[in-house]
């Protein structure tokens, strides 16, 4: 089995033109140049034979690893091997940046060089396209977090897993991803101070207005009783998965399923130290939108400095399915249609290359982790009308077929009414600023210079406050400080996403706000954090004062961010059809799934999602299989 799938894998590597050609180094004519990536400065060099491109380097620290760094490795062989600028990563949108840096970086380095980049310009070769039909204990469609967790999982027990991603590079939404994962009783929370006092009062405050909610009212009881006896007896760090559940059902307006919740949470801690046993390190513990203590774990860098989840994650998920000899994983084949037998077993998924080619893939269990909705905007509006105009922070393959393919055969579906918008999208590029920020001590003003809502809140209700300011906009305000201790927020300044002022005063002259005004709601709130107290909003979180200068803002509005609506699955992540049975041979995991995140989604918990429930799937398409 194992053979004639490695067999049919090769050749169909060969069908997608996945060939590549070393340089000959040479030092005849060279060029130079540099342009601005998504992350910083990208430099292209490259060296002439007369009409004959030798050698191409391309450098840019600054850019995404798993994203832009695909592009800078993978693309001076292909500028050899086409001898000129070819696009191998069109519809990579989320690379769109890079790769238009690069392409332009070229294009300057061949002008330097002293020729025409116009006479450089190729068009990628087209592939003969022909049918292919694999064999694979399972395949997994779709390759972002809940994908790859799935694939090592099931890799892991001993199966022949293919993963088929729709766009030319692994990641959909996890890539994305800048906070990091929630988890409840781990190590790392152990070693961290507790200060939330004020954030679990809150939530058993809020726990009263779901009084007819059994689940919120017992886990409020349980959570209560937790509190009062670790106040008897303070010992270690405060958290419970009762407490981490009570957090996710009251963010998620009570409309979650509480077995999948119970599931989510009670596997946390198992999956911190899952991701720590394959070199994927989250031992930053922080503060987050909607939770009562701090339980968001993130990822840092050699310099202590936190990084974007997402961007670290992935690359490194990649590179573990990569080590595997029984996984194979294919990109730029999207599947189109799931295969079922005489008895209404799912028994595999038709699937098209990127040139053209039917992929017929024949399995004894099928994983869907395609993501959600919200890149499709035909789709979002179709449930959830005032959207229409939003702009939008997902991947372009989240089009939610996966949540399509499945309906046609009979899949049942949940809450997909339930379209999540994020408050801090920047307004210009439509990227992701992460809550962490806020977390970290980030304070939202308005254009009158003035704060207007606990900028650590539930996303939907920051979402709102913020739409009903003028213009529907605020700024993301942050200090020195901050940016020391932040990779990610560099970041955002190389991007030139952040103004930047040396005084309270200079920096709303750059906003356009009114500076007396905006310089008073500073001082205020670094009273408000000495004091740990905020009369105006509530707030609960107090990370550090914003008092050391320059001082930066990035313009921020609300975007459609994650669609919680989806598949219904059992604890087990199996796919339910409309009169509530699992249909056969069928699992699913991650976004395309509905029950989990109920009305909202706090912050961390996609994360946690893909991973507690991508192991699930993983194991449990494995055991399905005899």
């Amino acid at each position: 089995m194992k053979k004639r799938l490695l067999a049919l894998l090769t050749a169909l590597a060969m069908i997608l033109g996945c060939a590549s050609v070393m340089a000959e180094t040479t030092t005849a004519v060279t060029g130079t140049a540099t342009v601005q990536g998504f992350g910083g400065d990208i430099t292209v060099t490259v060296t002439l034979d007369g009409d004959n491109i030798k050698d191409v380097t391309i450098t840019g620290d600054g850019e995404t690893e798993g994203i832009g760094k695909k592009i800078i490795d993978e693309w001076p062989n292909a500028f050899i091997e086409y001898n000129g600028i070819v696009d191998t990563y069109t519809g990579a949108t989320f690379a769109g940046i890079t790769r238009e840096a690069v392409i332009a970086a070229m294009r300057q380095a061949l002008e330097n060089a002293g020729v025409n980049p116009d006479d450089f310009m190729r068009e990628m070769e087209t592939e003969e396209a022909l049918d292919v039909v694999i064999d694979s204990d399972i395949v997994i469609i779709g390759a972002g977090g809940a994908g790859m967790t799935a694939a090592l999982t099931a890799s892991d027990a001993g199966k022949n897993v293919l993963v088929l991603e729709s766009q030319p590079a692994v990641g959909g939404n996890s890539v994305k991803s800048t906070g990091g994962m929630n988890a409840a009783k781990t190590t790392y929370q152990d070693n961290n101070t507790f200060d939330e006092a004020a954030g679990i009062e809150k939530t058993l405050k809020a726990a009263e207005a779901y009084a007819d909610n059994e689940a919120i009212t017992a886990l409020a009881a349980t959570v209560k009783e937790q509190w009062e006896a670790w106040q008897a007896n303070p010992e270690g760090y405060f958290d419970s998965t009762e407490l981490f559940a009570l957090d996710t059902l009251i963010g998620g307006k009570g409309l979650n399923d509480p077995e999948l919740v119970s599931t989510l949470v009670n596997n946390s801690a198992a999956a911190i130290d899952y991701l720590d046993s394959i070199g994927i390190h989250l031992n930053n513990v922080a503060a987050f939108g909607g939770a009562s203590v701090k339980r968001i774990h993130r990822p840092v860098n050699a310099e202590g400095k936190t990084v974007s989840v997402g961007a670290y994650t992935v690359p490194l998920l990649e590179a573990a399915c990569q080590s595997r000899d029984n996984l194979a994983l294919l990109t730029d084949v999207t599947a189109t249609k799931l295969l079922t037998d005489e008895n209404g077993a799912v028994c595999g998924v038709e699937a098209q290359g990127k040139a053209g080619n039917k992929i017929t893939v024949n399995a004894k269990a099928v994983i869907l982790a395609t993501g959600g909705f919200g890149a499709n905007l035909d789709m979002v509006v179709q449930y959830k009308p005032e959207l229409a105009g939003f702009m939008t922070t997902n991947a372009a393959g989240i089009q939610g077929q996966g949540i399509l393919m499945a309906t046609e055969i009979g899949a049942a579906t949940v809450d997909m009414e339930q379209i999540q918008i994020h408050p801090t999208v920047q307004a210009d590029t439509a990227s992701l600023i992460t809550e962490g920020l806020r977390g970290d001590g980030a304070i939202l003003v308005n254009a009158n210079g003035e704060r207007f809502i606990d900028e650590v809140g539930t996303r939907d209700v920051v979402s709102a406050a913020e739409i009903a300011q003028p213009d529907s906009f605020s700024w993301l305000v942050v200090d020195q400080k901050m940016v020391d201790a932040s990779s990610v927020i560099q970041g955002y300044i190389s991007r030139g996403l952040m103004l930047q002022g040396d005084t309270c005063e200079a920096l709303a002259a750059e906003l356009g706000i009114p500076a007396d005004t905006f310089a008073a709601t500073m001082d205020k709130w670094n009273s408000y954090v000495a004091e740990k107290n905020d009369p105006d909003f509530g707030r609960t979180s107090f990370a550090q004062p914003l008092d050391t200068a320059p001082f930066y803002a990035v313009k921020v509005t609300a975007g459609i961010h994650h669609t919680m609506g989806g598949l219904k699955i059992d604890t087990q992540t199996h796919v339910l059809n409309t009169e509530g049975q699992i249909i056969p041979g069928l699992f699913a995991a991650g976004e395309v799934t509905g029950g989990v995140h109920g009305g909202n989604r706090l912050g961390g918990n996609a994360v946690a999602d893909f991973v507690v429930f991508g192991r699930i799937a993983g194991q449990t398409a494995a055991d399905s299989i005899k």
